[in-house]
């Protein structure tokens, strides 16, 4: 019988997608993907070395703060109105609100937004004494990313990093996203391409090497093609203009660390990399209506 720390190589499963709901929602996207787990993980999100939840906080050093460039870049110095979907504790939507864009997030985990909204009072304090000016603070509720509680073309930005795995139709999410997307706003992502190597990596890596990584965290057929994604952008009135992959930086000591100990160092690293083969980051501009 295999555990998660004896290193046994399986076959993965069929990289076929495997049969869905018709018409998928939140509720039964849990059927497809171990969704649940995040209801219980309380503080561990922000100080947890032995969950995977840490190597979301270390992506988030790389991934935030590229974000939030391309929304300066190309939409101007000014706050703009921000949808982070499937936000978990904040990270992204904290980020962005500490440096004074407006940022509503939501996601089906109430205990992640319980998480979200302590955290959001640092993000206050950071983006007044960059702007001088009090902030409004992230506004966090339980919602569903197939029905989005936002009026059509009302929305500058809006976010799925880290998200579009874990449905089922992501596809009706992105539609979803450039429905509540004013013309010339931007929709950013990061997911898993749906391949061998990234099943290795993503899914039987953290097994083996990362402490208390729950059962059916990730599954192969959720994982998306860079080239998919690109396709439900398209139809979905959205033209994707940048994308980048992500990996761990392997030269450094603390990726060797966390092999060994199975915790996740404070100063473990990711970098940008022009290969897509496991995790990409990009973002997309609505350029018509659906």
């Amino acid at each position: 019988m295999e555990t998660k720390t004896q290193h046994k190589l399986l076959m993965p499963p069929d990289l076929a997608e495997k049969e869905l709901p018709r018409l998928a929602t939140a509720a039964s996207d849990r059927h497809a993907i171990n969704n649940s787990f995040y209801d219980t993980l309380g503080d561990r999100w922000v100080h947890a070395d032995d969950d995977p939840v840490a190597l979301l906080r270390a992506e988030g050093e790389l991934k935030n703060p590229w974000v939030a460039e391309r929304i300066r870049a190309n939409l101007g110095l000014g706050p703009a109105r921000v949808l982070d979907i499937g936000c978990g504790a904040g990270f992204l939507a904290n980020y962005l609100t500490g440096i004074g864009h407006r940022v509503s997030g939501i996601d089906m985990s109430l205990g992640s937004l319980k998480v979200a909204q302590m955290q959001s009072v640092s993000a206050m304090q950071s983006a007044l004494a960059i702007t001088n000016i009090p902030p409004k603070p992230a506004r966090y509720r339980v919602a569903d990313a197939y029905r989005l509680p936002f009026r059509a073309g009302t929305l500058d930005v809006v976010t799925a990093l880290d998200f579009l795995e874990h449905v089922s139709e992501p596809d009706r999410v992105i539609a979803e996203a450039s429905r509540v997307l004013k013309p010339g706003g931007l929709f950013f992502y990061h997911t898993f391409n749906r391949n061998r190597i990234a099943w290795l990596v993503v899914i039987k890596g953290l097994e083996w090497f990362v402490k208390n990584t729950p059962d059916h965290m990730h599954v192969l057929p959720l994982f998306i093609k860079p080239s998919e994604l690109a396709c439900y952008c398209e139809k979905a009135g959205m033209q994707v203009e940048q994308v980048v992959g992500i990996r761990p930086v392997v030269e450094s000591l603390a990726f060797w660390k966390m092999l060994a100990t199975r915790k996740v160092p404070r100063d473990f690293r990711f970098r940008f990399t022009p290969s897509l083969m496991i995790s990409y980051l990009g973002f997309a501009r609505k350029t018509r209506g659906l």
